[in-house]
């Protein structure tokens, strides 16, 4: 029997107004956590690494069926279409066919049974006349059927009239050295039109994924929930080897929802189990979408755990949509780091990755991440807790090829005092055109420098800068900021701080493998900075990295004796006292945090 609650408490407005209190934020935490997933990393399985043109309906229902029964509870949710599903177009106005024997129902059926399940549906097309299947896999039946000349009529077709809630679009026809009428198609003016169609059908919760097979150009993030940096994926070490050092230095540009997208998933299709951790592992910790690429009737055990760990899908969903940054290399062994939970907050995580062939000693010391305390740990890949919390310093063997990722909670936060060049914006970055004629700056491994890389060929245009965006001071204050440059000539920079010019200053270190050092005395704001360089018309020296050392707090705070090494301070600027929930300390410039 069905019972109105409502009805029943009409006497009683105390309960009326509990339920109704109720009711609202029930609603109102469903909302949140919709827009909460709505800007996380996809996750979800695509037919291509494991089908490639060969799909079919029973194909399609049987896999959204098997990711339903055992993956939807670990966020898994969109079922992608990729090439193959095409019949070519009516030649009276140009409408999209269906494959006549691999979807004899159209499309329709598919897409109402996938949303049946709670499940999101995902579709194909390229930028182009013609779809890479029907190129390289003989699938000519796929010619003619890309977005080009049809972008609002197929937009219509995929999102108004059938459904999908989610598009990834090749650029095989785009490209004059793939497609055979040798289009020139420019990338930015199509997936911008392409987006523009998706707005227009009225949908405002789709996502668009660009696949150009490399670095697009920041424009990206204006258009598309994820963009490919590489070439594809295959089931091999060197690939997925290749594609995480290519994304290293790209942490900059996942911000607000949009993600670096490093490839669907080939965890349990062949690497070792050390290679299928450190693959899934990564992309974790690096916020890439997740999508499964194997035929989820043939998974292993081992690898359904892997895929299936909450630890490890937690950092990639993670409220602050973060990709993690490298702090450390040596040689192949990689220490990168991100916030979770809370910026600038008390929890961290790490993961030490290993490309090399050698098992490899790490160690991870906590300064370097910028925490201080004792340091409570859990192990992501192995779901388990450390027992003791470390002091300063953790030592782990990494296998060779494998990858080791942690929980990290602190005492104290430390202040951030070193930005490498690698984990900075470079406005004018792309890898589709050659960079030195835009120009638009790169980043280029440098053994010389502090971090293994530079960031080189800046300048020449006021948008061809570097920018450290987030530079976080918890006080405010004057800083010491020491910047490392390579230079064989001398070239002008000016620094910027927080859109106000600070100084121009002509550098040479005496050599392109050479670092040399400048030092500014700048302000910082209390919170978030942005610290710019840029040259307009010449060219800029290339940048290793900057330090930034706290020389004096904001006059609302009082400063140490200059006779104390260390000082507390709670954050209205009064002496800490043991009382105090939440306090600064300076040490040797550097501010720490304590909550």
């Amino acid at each position: 029997m069905r019972v109105n609650i409502f009805r029943h408490s009409m006497k009683h407005p105390f309960v009326t107004l509990f339920l109704l209190l109720v009711t609202c934020v029930a609603q109102a935490q469903g909302t949140a956590a919709e827009a909460a997933e709505s800007k996380a990393p996809t996750m979800g399985w695509s037919s291509w690494n494991s089908f490639g043109v060969n799909i079919s309906e029973s194909i399609i229902k049987r896999q959204a069926l098997l990711l339903y029964n055992k993956y939807k509870r670990y966020g898994y949710r969109y079922v992608n279409i990729d090439d193959g599903y095409f019949g070519g177009r009516d030649e009276a106005d140009g409408h999209l066919l269906i494959h006549p024997t691999r979807f004899p129902n159209g499309m329709q059926p598919v897409v109402d049974y996938i949303h049946g399940k709670g499940l999101k549906a995902g579709i194909y097309s390229d930028a182009g006349h013609n779809t890479c299947g029907s190129m390289f896999n003989g699938d000519v039946i796929g010619k003619g059927v890309g977005l080009y000349t049809h972008d609002q009529q197929d937009c219509d077709l995929f999102f108004r009239d059938l459904g999908f809630d989610f598009i990834k679009v090749d650029f095989c026809g785009g490209s004059y050295f793939h497609n055979e009428d040798h289009l020139v198609l420019d990338e930015q003016e199509r997936y911008t039109a392409i987006w523009q169609a998706m707005q227009n059908t009225g949908r405002t919760d789709l996502r668009l994924n660009v696949c150009r097979w490399a670095f697009p150009g920041t424009w990206v993030h204006n258009v598309a929930t994820s963009w490919r940096t590489t070439g594809d994926i295959n089931c091999s070490w060197g690939s997925v080897k290749g594609i995480l050092k290519e994304n290293f230095n790209l942490s900059a540009y996942a911000t607000d929802g949009r993600f670096n997208d490093m490839d669907m998933l080939e965890v349990g299709r062949g690497l070792s189990t050390e290679e299928d951790q450190t693959h899934f592992g990564m992309w974790c910790i690096m916020a890439s979408p997740l999508l499964i690429g194997c035929d989820l009737e043939k998974v292993s055990t081992t690898a359904y755990k892997l895929m299936t760990n909450p630890d490890l899908i937690a950092l990639n969903q993670d409220s602050l949509y973060l990709q993690a940054y490298v702090v450390k290399r040596d040689g192949e062994a990689y220490t990168l780091v991100k916030d979770i939970e809370q910026r600038n907050g008390l929890v961290r995580a790490v993961a030490l990755c290993n490309l090399g062939d050698e098992d490899k000693e790490m160690t991870l010391t906590f300064a370097d991440v910028d925490l201080d305390g004792p340091v409570a740990m859990r192990d992501l890949c192995a779901k388990k807790d450390i027992a003791e919390p470390q002091d300063g310093a953790f030592t782990v063997t990494v296998p060779a090829h494998g990858t080791r990722i942690y929980r990290l909670q602190a005492e104290r936060r430390l202040e951030r005092t070193l930005y490498e060049a690698e984990t900075a914006y470079l406005s004018a970055y792309q890898e589709l055109q050659n960079n030195q004629a835009l120009p638009s700056g790169i980043y280029e491994e440098n053994d010389n420098c502090s971090g293994g890389a530079k960031a080189g060929w800046l300048g020449k245009s006021a948008t061809n800068d570097l920018q450290w965006r987030n530079v976080y001071s918890p006080t405010g204050g004057k800083y010491t900021m020491t910047l490392r440059y390579l230079c064989g000539e001398s070239r002008s920079v000016t620094l910027e701080v927080n859109g106000k010019k600070h100084s121009t200053a002509s550098l040479n270190s005496g050599g392109f493998d050479k670092i040399g050092s400048k030092v500014f005395t700048i302000e910082l704001q209390k919170g978030d900075n942005v610290i710019r360089l840029y040259n307009a018309t010449g060219w800029m020296p290339d940048i290793d990295g900057m330090t930034l050392t706290l020389k004096s707090l904001p006059a609302s705070i009082v400063t140490p004796k200059p006779s104390h090494r260390t000082q507390r301070f709670n954050l209205h600027g009064q002496r800490f006292e043991r009382r105090a929930t939440s306090s600064i300390v300076v040490t040797d410039g550097r501010v720490q945090v304590a909550q």
